[in-house]
């Protein structure tokens, strides 16, 4: 199970490779995350926004977090599972496969699209937490359509087996205030703010574009933990025209577009509505490819 004190560093969000057909190819999935766990990341999030799951049923779910759990069986890399929807019941449902299935954690997400009161959001995460297995709270209301107040993040925060909260809120407002109210660990999930966010208090942070590049977020995570900030800053910048690639149109299709040019999956298919990168995009990552 995870804890708090094990909510640090890089945790990696991945994709979900789906084949032509739109189901999920295992195969490129084992291979993919393999590599991924490889370079000693500090937790592997399955089902997230960046694998799609919204579009993931069930039994998918159970498949992945299977193969995940199989793939990290002789590693110390903790697995976190995205149980959150936009339906308590159907959150709840998901969260306990995780919890029977070895998940050390799950990340449950803001209900989206219902658009719930301050109170409707601490009450959905007190149904998470119930079940028994360590929660991570997570704020993105870019896609939820609404977002935690401080005092709602601190209410749920305090609740037993919520461990840590990902911070997707697109300001480091919530991140300053919990981290000086001495709140559980936050990790950053705006990967442009990461490193202004580690500087606020974030413990660490869960970056979809990690997927690329994975040990030079971990080079920029331990250098900025040593003090090493200047370093840190210019290993940042060299990384962030390619975050801005990335999240030029919609997470995770240009992540998925490259991964496939690297090999690393054999396709970028995505479940509708998602639909791959545009042709402009395309070739300014194939420049990025090239260059």
């Amino acid at each position: 199970m995870l804890t708090e004190e094990q909510i640090y560093g890089i945790y990696v969000p991945v994709v979900t490779p789906f084949n032509a057909a739109g189901e999920i190819d295992l195969e490129s999935y084992q291979r993919y995350v393999n590599n991924i766990i490889k370079n000693n990341i500090h937790g592997l999030v399955v089902n997230g926004t960046t694998g799609e799951s919204p579009t993931v049923n069930i039994q998918e779910l159970q498949t992945l977090v299977d193969a995940s759990r199989e793939l990290l069986k002789s590693s110390p890399v903790p697995l976190v599972v995205g149980t959150g929807t936009n339906d308590t019941a159907s959150t709840i449902a998901r969260t306990e496969l995780a919890a029977n299935s070895g998940a050390d954690a799950v990340l449950v997400v803001v209900p989206y699209y219902s658009r719930p009161s301050q109170q409707g959001i601490i009450e959905h995460f007190r149904k998470a937490a119930e079940v028994g297995i360590p929660v991570i709270a997570y704020d993105i209301p870019g896609r939820a359509g609404v977002g935690m107040s401080v005092d709602t993040a601190r209410t749920i925060l305090e609740m037993n087996n919520v461990v840590g909260l990902k911070d997707c809120s697109g300001s480091p407002l919530l991140v300053s205030e919990l981290s000086r109210l001495g709140s559980k660990p936050v990790l950053c999930g705006d990967d442009l703010q990461f490193l202004h966010m580690l500087g606020c208090g974030a413990a660490g942070g869960m970056l979809a574009s990690a997927n690329v590049h994975t040990a030079k977020f971990l080079g920029i995570y331990e250098q900025f933990k040593a003090g090493q900030t200047v370093e840190a800053t210019a290993a940042f910048d060299q990384l962030l025209p390619l975050m801005k690639l990335l999240f030029k149109e919609s997470n995770p299709a240009p992540i998925k577009w490259l991964l496939s040019a690297y090999g690393e999956i054999s396709s970028d298919t995505l479940r509708l509505p998602m639909t791959s990168i545009s042709s402009e995009l395309r070739e300014e990552l194939g420049a990025y490819l090239a260059g």
